[in-house]
């Protein structure tokens, strides 16, 4: 009667052994992984982009991205910092028309865009990439050669020349997609009839409007899993990421955009150690801090443009 027993103990530390084998091997290959991607190797490039790559980037984020958020930033936002305006002369003939900006900004906007796109078009994807490889390498037996991402940003092998349409592509339909949104928050609350039903252009709406768009433009340029991700990412990170600004007096959102109150709920009760900590950071009355949810997508085409250009700018660097 012993040895049955015998057996069972024996076979199930072996097994136990198999278990712990594997999960061992999963995440040896984890942090392989990850040593691949913070540490620079000529099979993988860095978590940190190529110097040359990471200029294009910034050059580009602090000259085009001004000049693309300008187009709905007038109808949105109040700049309180350092304000650029500039605008066409009133008509000759009509002497009570005044000046119409035809751009809007400000002098910390320039640095603070091209940082973004050296963050959302070159570490973010890495970022997200890293870790759909460790999920994939945690949940398969294969090695990491194997479990990586086809559709992984970290190498491409497509054409030059595709990949700087695809990235002049990306930067207009960014900007449409952005000018979108103006049309929209000037246009809120009209009713339009599509096919006798009523469409009432209200924050919801728009909101969805926009969101499709984004999709549109992300099945049209790019389809992969990794850019997709660091996007959606981006559109709810985004925003948040302006609360310090616009709670030092960089900015503010025009009182008929603010409808996104983040700060404000039952999370950061009065004398709660959230409330404390933010109020810490951000000062009091945080709870007032408003933004407008329109510029989550807005957000989301941004990081496929800057995607789009950080892919171009790393194969013309590797030439």
């Amino acid at each position: 009667s012993r040895q049955p027993a015998a057996i069972i103990g024996n076979t199930w530390r072996h097994n136990k052994q198999q278990i712990h084998f594997i999960g061992d091997t999963a995440n040896s290959n984890s942090i392989a992984l990850l040593s691949e991607m913070l540490i620079p190797s000529s099979n993988r490039p860095p978590l940190l982009p190529p110097k040359a790559t990471a200029i294009k980037l910034f050059v580009v984020g602090s000259t085009v991205g001004p000049i693309v958020d300008s187009l709905h930033n007038q109808c949105l936002l109040s700049y309180d910092f350092a304000p650029i305006t500039l605008a066409l002369p009133p008509f000759i003939d009509d002497a009570s028309t005044t000046a119409t900006p035809i751009f809007c900004s400000s002098w910390a906007v320039p640095p603070l865009l091209g940082i973004a796109y050296i963050v959302l078009g070159y570490i973010l994807p890495r970022i997200m990439d890293l870790f759909a490889q460790i999920f994939s390498t945690q949940h398969s037996t294969n090695n990491a050669a194997d479990v990586s991402s086809s559709d992984k940003i970290a190498v491409t092998t497509e054409d030059k020349s595709v990949l700087r349409t695809r990235a002049i592509l990306a930067v207009t339909s960014t900007a449409a997609i952005i000018k979108l949104s103006e049309f929209l928050e000037t246009h809120a609350g009209i009713t339009y009839y599509f096919h006798n039903h009523p469409i009432n252009l209200d924050a919801k709406t728009n909101l969805i409007i926009m969101l499709l768009a984004d999709i549109v433009q992300w099945i049209s340029l790019d389809r992969t899993s990794v850019a997709l991700l660091a996007a959606a990412v981006t559109a709810i990170g985004g925003p948040l990421s302006e609360l310090p600004f616009v709670a030092n007096g960089f900015w503010h959102y025009n009182i008929d955009s603010a409808d996104y109150f983040p700060l404000s709920g039952t999370l950061f009760e009065s004398g709660g150690i959230t409330d404390i900590i933010v109020s810490h950071l951000l000062g009091e009355g945080y709870d007032t801090l408003a933004l407008s949810s329109i510029t989550g997508p807005c957000y989301f085409a941004v990081t496929l443009d800057a995607i789009a250009l950080g892919r171009y700018f790393e194969q013309r660097s590797e030439e």
